[in-house]
């Protein structure tokens, strides 16, 4: 069989693509291959075990990349709080220069999803969000940060990041993401619990 060099790359960007925009259950593996104009069979080389591999492979994929943009962010800030405002920024930036169109929350599109159909899926899920709050957990214990409060920081900020895009898409306006930047030295002042 015959493949494209770019077939895999071709199929997980439509992929990506449409469970983004569609949801996991109204995406079919027909969809994908004549969206992303690869062979039928090129699907299965790449993804023997079908919807569920492609699926596991694009949340790995997005949890890499988002993690990526995080950790640069944490590490160039001066400090973890600039370094999350700058992050929320360029989700906005995104969201903006997109007009709301593929810059959707990770929660939204998979997590709450299929959750509830696979374990293998809700354990990646589970997955991408703890990787996300241990980036944001190790700049703050770099800068003084007891462990149990910045184990809920760092939980607290990726519930901000995931509820103020989902917000921004809804209202199609960068004003809740902005309003998250504002928030952030706040949140991350707090010290002790009360």
């Amino acid at each position: 069989m015959s493949i494209k060099p770019n077939a895999r790359e071709a199929i997980l960007d439509t992929a990506s693509r449409l469970f983004f925009t569609q949801g996991y259950h109204a995406t079919g593996l027909s969809q994908i291959i004549k969206d992303s104009e690869s062979p039928k069979g090129s699907l299965y080389y790449y993804f023997p075990h079908g919807k569920e591999e492609l699926a596991l492979t694009c949340i790995n994929r997005t949890s890499e990349t988002v993690a990526c943009k995080l950790r640069h962010c944490m590490e160039t800030g001066e400090t973890a709080a600039k370094g999350i405002q700058c992050f929320i920024l360029d989700m906005a930036r995104e969201a903006v220069d997109s007009s709301f169109e593929g810059v959707v929350p990770f929660s939204f599109w998979l997590a709450v999803e299929t959750s509830c159909i696979s374990e293998e899926l809700r354990a990646a899920c589970q997955s991408v969000f703890k990787d996300w709050q241990e980036v944001i957990k190790e700049r703050l214990l770099i800068e003084g940060t007891e462990e149990e409060m910045a184990t809920t920081q760092a939980s607290a900020v990726v519930s901000l990041l995931e509820g103020s895009l989902l917000q921004a898409l809804t209202y199609r306006n960068e004003e809740p993401l902005l309003a998250a930047v504002q928030i952030v030295p706040a949140l991350l002042s707090v010290t002790e619990r009360e």
